[in-house]
């Protein structure tokens, strides 16, 4: 099994052996050895052997590691998820503000924002009445009002664009 290990912000490409790992393309003879009842883990790498103390982190294959007075940050994902990943942090990175989409048809009411205007997330854009009844639509990502595309009076689609953000 073939891993992508982020080591304190450095990448390294490992694979899993019956003889050991293979990092970066080089077979190194290793072995792994718990210590019950503890998070302490006995490492043995080559002909060297090393304490290595383990706490998990919030996400997952994310670590703490302690080796001596050294502590590294560690990210251990297999190939498919880290890929997932990265492709998941590309799009979110890429995306910036998004914009304020109708979520059912409805009669806009109400403008609440000016173009120029500097909005935070989760603060009320737009009035709209759906369903008879009215409801506050909220910017969904900070920004940075750039067009006011919805006009009180103004009947819209489920999907319609009603204001577009920028950074």
């Amino acid at each position: 099994m073939k891993y992508i290990v982020d080591v304190n912000g450095t990448r390294v490409e490992v694979g899993l052996h019956p003889d050991g790992v293979r990092v970066e393309g080089r077979l190194v003879p290793a072995h792994l050895a718990d210590i019950d009842g503890t998070p302490v883990h006995m490492v043995s790498v080559g002909d060297e052997v090393h304490r290595v103390a383990v706490k998990r982190g919030e996400t997952r294959g994310s670590y703490t590691l302690w080796l001596g007075a050294y502590k590294f940050t560690v990210e251990a994902l297999d190939e498919r998820t880290r890929a997932i990943r990265d492709l998941s942090d590309a799009s979110e990175r890429a995306s910036g503000p998004r914009p304020l989409v109708a979520p059912m048809p409805g009669l806009i009411v109400r403008v609440l924002v000016s173009e120029g205007d500097r909005v935070e997330a989760g603060q009320g854009l737009v009035l709209m009445e759906a369903m008879k009844m009215e409801n506050e639509l909220r910017s969904p990502s900070a920004g940075l009002v750039r067009t006011i595309l919805a006009s009180p009076g103004a009947a819209v689609d489920k999907g319609a664009v009603l204001v577009e953000l920028d950074a």
